[in-house]
């Protein structure tokens, strides 16, 4: 059983500073779950009270069915795999290993089973005799996976793991690692894990659920596609996707939002969802849901820039003194004859429409 509480946790230092406010979560036992937000958003603070690395101010951390607040990190049946991999550079990869379970008093035939079956999984038997200055920043990785995976622990805990590596390297760690989790599954292995990172595409290509956080605070817990869809408030729908979903102040008035000058309907689809009618509003729409049109109803824009990145381009323009972005196929944007004026229309049925007093999503 590795199921993980965080029940009212708080984190206060000594000035005073609150860097994580009461917050409650219950991540299920073999639940692959992603911290992400930007830096300072305490996600790396509220992984490490989990660990044991930090003092907790206030509130609890529950694995299986044991309180660890006071309970040091090797006794918490968690293993960590930092950022900087933190390998012992005198010893060799068989070393590294192995040194967990020297130190827990395992006979020397277990332990050479053990480093035998996680460096298979691995795929890392030919680095065994190699020190960690022998390795590139891939295998460094893999090895320090290794030390974590050997111990069979309840919970694996991941900080920003990735981010030194290269962009190709980190998106085959990713696949690594997911595939991995889905192994020990498979296998029965408890396979809870705690993944922090600020890079979204880590987190929406990982996670089975993310838990999105702000200056200390969880501001919504969903699935990727749950995130992607329906996110809770401007700070989500601004943080996930790419590119970042438009953010538009506008004005409802009955059926009809307006930009400026501009109007055009809700549409029926969201009319009916709307929990609150506020008339200072902000409308949200993915760039991906912006099309471009020759004629129909649509605001017109000014083109200001386009990025070609290969099956589709990338459609920067002002809109009522407004930068928005709109994603559309390469033929598309060859068919417009590089106009300076496009008109563009956002679909109504996934238009999001955001309170801007609170933020609060009122169309969900």
């Amino acid at each position: 059983m590795a199921k993980v509480q965080l029940k009212n946790l708080e984190k206060v230092y000594g000035n005073a500073f609150k860097a994580v406010h009461g917050i409650n979560l219950d991540i299920d036992d073999g639940e692959f779950m992603v911290f992400v937000g930007p830096s300072g958003c305490a996600k790396s603070t509220t992984l490490r009270m989990v660990a044991g690395l930090e003092e907790i101010s206030g509130g609890e951390v529950v694995i299986g069915d044991r309180r660890v607040n006071d309970l040091p990190p090797g006794k918490r049946s968690i293993a960590m795999v930092f950022q900087n991999y933190a390998l012992y550079p005198h010893m060799k990869v068989r070393g590294n290993l192995a040194f967990g379970l020297k130190i827990a008093g395992k006979p020397k035939a277990e332990i050479n089973e053990a480093i035998d079956r996680v460096a298979k999984i691995l795929e890392i038997e030919a680095l065994l005799d190699r020190l960690p200055k022998q390795l590139s920043g891939g295998q460094a990785q893999r090895v320090a996976l290794g030390r974590a995976l050997i111990k069979k622990p309840g919970v694996f805990l991941f900080d920003e793991p990735l981010s030194n590596l290269d962009a190709k390297l980190r998106a085959s760690m990713r696949v690594r690692i997911t595939e991995l989790h889905r192994q020990l599954k498979a296998e029965g292995l408890s396979s809870t894990v705690i993944y922090v990172t600020h890079d979204q595409t880590e987190a929406m290509t990982m996670g089975d659920r993310i838990c999105v956080m702000q200056a200390g605070h969880i501001m919504q817990v969903a699935t990727p596609k749950g995130l992607y869809e329906c996110p809770a408030n401007l700070f989500v729908a601004g943080f996930i996707g790419s590119p970042e979903m438009n953010l538009i102040d506008a004005r409802l008035d009955g059926s009809s939002f307006s930009v400026g000058s501009q109007s055009l309907p809700i549409g029926p689809h969201l009319e009916g969802r709307l929990s609150a009618r506020p008339a200072e509003a902000v409308v949200g729409t993915r760039p991906q849901h912006l099309s471009l049109v020759a004629d129909g109803p649509a605001f017109t824009a000014k083109l200001a820039n386009a990025e070609f990145m290969g099956h589709e381009v990338y459609l920067h323009a002002d809109l009522e003194g407004r930068r928005v972005v709109s994603v559309v196929g390469t033929a598309d944007f060859e068919a417009l004859g590089r106009s300076e004026i496009i008109r563009l229309r956002p679909e109504p049925e996934r238009l999001h429409i955001f309170d801007k007093t609170d933020g609060r999503n009122v169309s969900l």
